[in-house]
């Protein structure tokens, strides 16, 4: 299986602004809220900002005039900042409630954005790209979104806040002391960005490497009962153990970098302690700074110091966000290669008349023509038979009316209308399938027909479960039409589940109908219940069948040969039979096989 470009974790990473730039309009929506977001956070800075005046205030009073430091001088300063924890308390709040829930809405909006690109994405996407990938993507990679939309702008806020606030009280106190302390920040950014740029790797591989595990997980589970009639648990646990392990070894290599990332950030925290008590006590011992503004100041270096190690610990979540925002950028960027024109208009009052005139398709443009110059008439109403050996393109012909993968040139008819000129949701509108491979969705039988036209009444529901030839069967149930089906139908037989996908189509009611293979891995008993189903579904209907056992398909109206080479053969029955050709040896097979 090919490999799609979402599942390459060796890729380059994205560029920090890029991302940022793509991720800023999802806030939009909550300017209101981020502002006095940020406000509060402003708030919650102006207490640890004011306190090292205040200390000075007091130190300065209490060396140089101690005559005014009078208990109410002391009480009223007090109260000051006793104010200030209030209004620290209260922005705090905000932040942690409000702002926490503009992350969680900004994680909805794109998990929204998310799924609906998914909904768009052909199927070739479907063919290259594992679930569990997608998985992970939706659900882990968000949320780290979530706790990176709500922190990211409140912690470099607030950190801009104390660095340029504290830099401009520095100086006052002394502007050659600042900068010896500055001087050191240059190397510890070189540090760190040396570091973020191994961990943002690091942390996009550990992302890619869970989805793998998420896939590997998935595969087994749902294989479970393949497991277990060839005994293989061991292998599977062995799969799953080098897949958890290699999980580890990536883990080791991501706190690796983050070990190196905090720790040279804490020798630069203590360097520029050092340098600023070592050099303060020197000008406080020449006389340029006075004892209680060097308390100040180290009280300040102290804050501005807490702001930057802040900084560092949110860098891990930093990156966690990061790589989850240039995760879901990678799905959203995938172009939606079967869409509407601009122009496309609703295909309404379909007769059921199709034509493919001189189409060509290949999935890809390394691959070769799947189909070559396929050119067809299907009168409405009238019953076409596609048969075949394997790998003759007989359902990717099928595949193509419904706009699954798109032509790669000529094009396809209904009612005279260019399918690509009518948008794509009323064409599949006019169109049921009934595949060989059911698929129902975990709830109730009741839910699982009504999936072909979502709302129709309990009385259509159980019409269109007569006419499948399921409703007796439905009747016998525990619950009835309301009976949990379990996971992908699991708790049905093989013809009971295909009884209730054609009710499903049933309710649909289209004009036109695709059978593949519905009926080749049922037994005898309940082939000829389907096959009779079937034949109520068909009547009247433009119906293209795809037939496994040639038995069932006598009666079509016109047969289709499909090899490697592409249309080889075509007529009724009798035609086919009479030349003797492919036809003819494939039914040949097939009346000895049954």
């Amino acid at each position: 299986m090919k490999q799609n470009k979402t599942e390459r974790d060796g890729q380059q990473p994205m560029k920090t602004s890029y991302l940022l730039r793509r991720f800023a309009p999802y806030f939009k929506k909550y300017k209101g809220v981020l502002a006095l977001d940020l406000f509060c956070a402003g708030l919650t800075t102006a207490g640890e900002l004011i306190l090292p005046l205040i200390v000075r205030y007091i130190t300065d009073l209490g060396m140089n005039d101690m005559a005014s430091l009078t208990a109410s001088t002391i009480l009223t300063v007090g109260g000051l900042y006793l104010l200030l924890r209030v209004v620290d308390v209260m922005a705090q709040y905000y932040m942690a409630n409000i702002g926490h829930m503009m992350g969680a809405r900004i994680e909805t909006d794109m998990r929204t954005d998310f799924f609906a690109h998914l909904q768009e994405l052909s199927y070739s996407f479907y063919d290259n790209t594992k679930v569990g990938q997608i998985m992970a993507r939706i659900t882990s990679d968000l949320f780290d979104v979530t706790e990176f939309a709500h922190h990211c702008p409140e912690e470099y806020f607030i950190a801009l806040l104390k660095v340029g606030i504290s830099f401009a009280v520095l100086c006052r106190y002394d502007v050659w002391l600042t900068l010896i302390m500055f001087a050191v920040l240059p190397l510890m950014a070189f540090c760190a960005a040396a570091f973020r740029s191994r961990m943002n790797r690091a942390f996009k591989k550990s992302r890619h490497q869970i989805g793998e595990l998420n896939s590997q997980v998935e595969d087994s589970l749902l294989g479970v009962r393949v497991v277990k009639s060839f005994a293989n648990e061991e292998v599977e646990e062995e799969k799953f153990r080098k897949g958890n392990y290699g999980f580890l070894d990536i883990k080791k290599e991501m706190y690796k970098y983050m070990a190196g990332f905090q720790s040279s950030t804490r020798f630069f925290d203590g360097v520029m302690y050092i340098v600023v008590v070592v050099a303060g006590a020197f000008f406080m011992m020449y006389g340029r700074i006075a004892p209680a503004d060097l308390v100040a100041y180290l009280m300040y270096v102290s804050m501005l110091l807490a702001a930057v190690r802040r900084i560092v610990e949110f860098t891990e979540q930093f990156q966690r966000g990061m790589t989850g925002i240039e995760r879901f950028i990678e799905i959203m960027d995938i172009p939606i290669e079967v869409d509407d024109k601009e122009d496309a208009v609703d295909l309404n009052n379909v007769k059921g008349d199709v034509v493919f005139d001189n189409v060509y398709f290949h999935y890809s443009e390394e691959d070769g023509d799947v189909l070559q110059a396929v050119n067809l008439h299907v009168p409405a109403g009238e019953n076409v038979a596609l048969v075949g050996p394997s790998g003759g393109g007989k359902s990717t012909f099928c595949n193509l009316l419904p706009r699954f993968y798109d032509v790669s040139s000529g094009r396809i008819l209904v009612d005279g209308k260019d399918i690509k000129d009518v948008t794509i949701q009323s064409l599949r509108s006019q169109i049921g399938m009934v595949q060989q491979d059911v698929y129902l969705f975990a709830g109730s039988v009741y839910e699982n027909i009504e999936y072909g036209r979502p709302g129709a009444s309990r009385e259509q529901i159980m019409e269109a479960a007569k006419l499948a030839g399921a409703h007796e069967f439905i009747s016998q149930l525990p619950e009835g039409y309301d009976t949990y089906v379990g996971e992908r139908g699991v708790r049905l037989s093989g013809g009971q589940k295909q009884r209730i996908s054609i009710a499903r189509v049933f309710l649909k009611n289209p004009p036109i109908l695709i059978l593949d293979e519905a009926t080749s891995a049922l037994d005898n008993e309940s082939e000829r219940v389907v096959q009779e189903s079937l034949e109520k579904l068909t009547a009247g209907r433009t119906t293209f069948t795809i037939a496994h056992r040639l038995s069932t398909i006598r009666n079509a109206s016109m047969i289709l040969v499909l090899t490697e080479e592409g249309i080889v053969e075509r007529g009724t029955h009798a035609q086919l039979m009479e030349k003797q050709g492919v036809y003819y040896r494939l039914y040949q097979l097939s009346q000895r096989a049954d």
